[in-house]
């Protein structure tokens, strides 16, 4: 079935796509939840004409996003927990407090655009990597630190 995405759906698509889906997974649980609507071909010639006149301000989101992933690229970020004596973390750090760092440093980025690279929570002290995904194809890779409190 296909199907015009209305929002982002991690490991399908992003806003605005136009997507082959199975049926259930669309009229089950894509559709009721507002996620996409069906691509008929009148619903296809609005999606087209919309695309058309949103191109430029694309064009200008595309370009902020770029701009931010060189002042991102590179960056790193420490984070101060508590630790036992062999190193592990009481608790986890995960991408909720790598973004409000980020924050802390001038940057707002959505939590669920952080990735840390190889796992989801980290439990260790150490130097870990992460990407921050802030467009369909642009990617900033940030370095992240974790530190025994004082």
């Amino acid at each position: 079935m296909e199907i015009i995405l209305k929002q982002d759906v991690q490991n399908l698509g992003h806003k605005d796509d136009i997507v082959i889906v199975r049926n259930g997974y669309a009229t089950n649980y894509l559709i009721p939840q507002g996620f996409a609507t069906l691509a008929t071909p009148s619903a296809k010639k609005v999606h087209a004409e919309n695309m058309r006149q949103r191109a430029h301000k694309e064009a200008k989101i595309r370009q902020d996003a770029v701009a931010l992933a060189e002042k991102l690229e590179g960056l790193q970020v420490t984070l101060a927990t508590k630790v036992s004596s062999t190193g592990k973390i009481f608790g986890s750090v995960n991408n909720i407090q790598v973004g409000e760092a980020l924050a802390a440093k001038g940057f707002e980025i959505d939590r669920r655009s952080i990735t840390i690279s190889g796992e989801a929570n980290i439990k260790e002290v150490g130097i870990y990597d992460a990407v921050i995904k802030l467009h369909r194809e642009i990617k900033a890779n940030i370095k992240v630190e974790i530190v025994g409190e004082e």
